[in-house]
């Protein structure tokens, strides 16, 4: 059975049907970066690198050309720059900086072609001229508009109505536009900003213009997937189609539009007000990146997502509980199973697995057959069934960008009281409420052992040395030995 997506366009699970034999054209709206990535940014670029490599994969065995954008102008980072007294090319540059260590970390591939907006403006310029010579933009004192109300399939995609947005919609008062819903194609320059030369005056390019210019520039329209997250359908999506489907011979300007759902943090959206944002190069210096990778495939794409410190903690186990089946598989353990069980051959795995993947990319139903199979893997008494599920996972970790996961040492296993009895091992004192993080509470057994060390170096560096070997005699106690050396503390598990 083909590959088979949920299209936002047409509302409906349609195969993938690329529109040049063996060749996917995908374009993935990217980063704006004005200011820190978070979490909610990780799993969409996740979810299609997993596509991405299901395409690529020898089961589909397309050749994909990927795109993904760089916002590198907008208000918010012209903003940052004024107030930090340096430019916004700067500020882009640090913060996306930080942002692809961070997709390096998650073991995220790197675009096939990765453009920034600025580089682009004399295609965008081209692309506003044909609009206004069409009679779907116009001019005003303060830059270039697009008339929403010139396209009658305005609200197509998102399935809202125009009318219906119209109420209680206003115009700004520095905004010239003729009508509400009319958005900015070019912008001008107001002092001291950046600016770019154009027909109707110095300026820079609005959000929405950029991804329909480069799209066109780079894939051609149409092309087979436009992707993004849930929060992009209106108005971004919506505006790059009424941008780009008035200007060709025989829309739609992309087959496929594929949306990935919205992440909670700790069952709210992610919020600096609410005090819930956590910067991405935070996350990951507290959780280990495939396992941030297993969650998210726990649950579909399309769906809202809420992240815990609890649910992280349950994909570490998992992620390590598969690690050491394999390595014991690879090291020839056996487990018979017992009167009466059952053994799927790894052939009946992989249909079972590659027939979710099929299925709208489930990659929750996968990672079921994937425990199935790992479940099954010690009890292969043949070496070559063995060596065939062997195979078969360490392929499917591939496909999941979780494959480094096998060739690390094997995890230690912690049971499932191991916090606990630290917990009361340290005693109350150390468990506020709010404060420094120390709580423990729904950690994994590494996560609580990374917050005792770093409780006990703030003991040591303010010299309260009692605290400190009170920290390092509890860790003791459950079996943890710590070492200090001029590069930090590490540490080990008995028998590790």
């Amino acid at each position: 059975m083909p590959l088979r997506l949920y299209n936002t366009r047409t509302r409906a699970v349609e195969p993938l049907k690329p529109l040049e034999p063996d060749h996917v054209r995908v374009y993935v709206c990217g980063l704006t970066p004005s200011a820190e990535a978070h979490l909610g940014h990780a799993r969409s670029f996740l979810f299609f690198d997993v596509l991405r490599r299901y395409l690529e994969h020898p089961r589909n065995g397309w050749r994909v050309t990927y795109v993904q954008n760089v916002t590198d102008i907008d208000d918010r980072s012209i903003a940052t720059a004024q107030r930090e007294g340096t430019t916004f090319d700067r500020v882009v540059a640090r913060y996306y900086a930080a942002f692809k260590e961070a997709m390096r970390v998650l073991n995220v591939r790197e675009p096939d072609v990765e453009p920034y907006a600025t580089k682009y403006v004399p295609e965008i310029v081209e692309m506003i001229g044909q609009l206004i010579e069409r009679g779907l933009a116009y001019a005003t004192d303060d830059g270039v508009y697009y008339d929403v109300a010139a396209f009658p399939r305005y609200g197509a995609l998102s399935g809202k109505n125009v009318d219906e947005l119209l109420v209680g919609a206003r115009i700004a008062e520095n905004e010239h536009k003729h009508d509400p819903l009319d958005f900015a194609l070019w912008k001008f320059a107001k002092p001291g900003e950046p600016q770019w030369a154009s027909p109707w005056g110095s300026g820079r390019p609005g959000w929405h213009i950029e991804c329909s210019a480069m799209s066109r520039a780079l894939l051609g329209v149409p092309f087979d997937l436009h992707g993004g997250g849930y929060d992009l359908i209106f108005p971004h999506h919506e505006n790059e189609i009424a941008q780009s489907e008035p200007l060709m011979d025989a829309p739609p300007m992309a087959e496929m539009w594929v949306h990935g759902g919205l992440l909670n943090f700790e069952n709210r959206k992610m919020s600096k007000s609410l005090g819930n944002f956590e910067p991405l190069t935070d996350l990951l210096k507290r959780h280990d990146p495939f396992a941030i990778r297993l969650l998210f495939l726990q649950t579909g794409y399309q769906k809202p997502m809420n992240f815990t410190e609890e649910s992280i903690a349950a994909a570490k186990s998992s992620l390590d509980k598969l690690v050491s089946v394999f390595k014991r598989a690879e090291s020839a353990e056996i487990e018979p199973a017992g009167p009466g069980g059952t053994v799927e051959a790894p052939a009946a795995h992989r249909a079972a697995l590659f027939a979710h993947l099929d299925n709208d990319m489930n990659t929750a139903g996968a990672l079921g057959i994937l425990h199935d199979l790992a479940g099954d893997l010690l009890r292969y008494d043949d070496p070559r069934v063995r060596d065939e599920g062997l195979s078969l996972m360490r392929e499917v970790f591939g496909l999941f960008g979780i494959e480094a996961a096998l060739d690390r040492e094997r995890p230690v296993e912690f049971d499932e009281q191991f916090v606990e009895r630290l917990r009361r091992r340290l005693g109350p004192e150390l468990h506020p409420s709010t404060g420094s993080g120390q709580s423990l509470n729904g950690e994994s057994p590494e996560a609580a052992i990374e917050s005792v060390i770093a409780k006990r170096n703030e003991a040591r560096k303010n010299k309260d040395f009692a605290l400190g070997d009170r920290l390092r005699d509890a860790l003791a106690a459950e079996g943890v030995a710590l070492k200090d050396s001029k590069d930090g503390t590490t540490w080990t598990v008995a028998g590790a």
